[in-house]
């Protein structure tokens, strides 16, 4: 396998949303989710996010339990989104920071900038699709990553999903529903026909706190 083994993480409502569609998300799942969820960070070598999680919830993708490692923090930012003022860059001298964009010398002054606080920019091209996840994915081989924890968003995840590339899945479900509007924990996958589905297998299930988790894993095409 020339890719690291990919786990994508879901906290969602009933109804497969992650946010409002204003964006507002904290907290939709339980304590004890999250709990997990930062376990699983300490688990994998990397944690990867899409430009708009990473610019609009500033986060540090950290795993904040004591005693355990931190990810490297990957990025998928086709256009140099990241700003120099956010958690990721701040921290990057101490906790690695990855960002594939399309073109970095397009940007090379934001990218000198993000380069001068300890983030690394790797460019890869650009598909139909989005950025080339696939020469991404060959790429981390050389950053020493086998395991990589996809977390969001939900355009990201449906890029990885149709690349067939997403090992397992876990799922932790909120008895809570958003409604139609809430932003979809899976994006666009472009389907026409029900045989183009992507098919799972469920190999867990375990209530958490006041959540549902799922455990899945990728059912090979016949």
């Amino acid at each position: 396998m020339n890719r690291p083994r990919i786990t994508l993480k879901i906290a969602s409502s009933l109804d497969g949303k992650i946010a409002l569609a204003n964006g507002q998300s904290e907290w939709i799942t339980c304590e004890e989710a999250r709990k997990k969820g930062r376990e699983f960070r300490a688990e994998h070598d990397a944690i990867a996010v899409g430009a708009n999680t990473a610019v609009l919830d500033n986060p540090q993708l950290t795993t904040r339990l004591q005693g355990r490692k931190d990810p490297h923090r990957i990025v998928f930012d086709s256009n140099l989104r990241l700003s120099t003022k956010s958690n990721l860059a701040q921290t990057a001298r101490n906790i690695p920071v990855t960002l594939f964009c399309e073109n970095a010398h397009a940007c090379d002054s934001k990218k000198e900038a993000l380069e001068a606080l300890g983030v690394r920019v790797l460019a890869v091209k650009r598909l139909d699709s989005g950025l080339d996840i696939t020469t991404a994915l060959a790429m981390m081989k050389n950053l020493s990553i086998k395991t990589m924890l996809l977390e969001g968003g939900g355009t990201l995840a449906a890029s990885f999903i149709c690349l067939g590339v997403v090992d397992q899945i876990e799922w932790f479900r909120a008895p809570v529903i958003l409604g139609a509007e809430g932003r979809p924990a899976i994006g666009d996958l472009n389907l026409s026909n029900i045989n183009q589905i992507y098919r799972f297998e469920r190999i867990e299930v375990n209530e958490i706190g006041t959540d549902i988790w799922e455990r899945y894993q990728l059912k090979p095409k016949l």
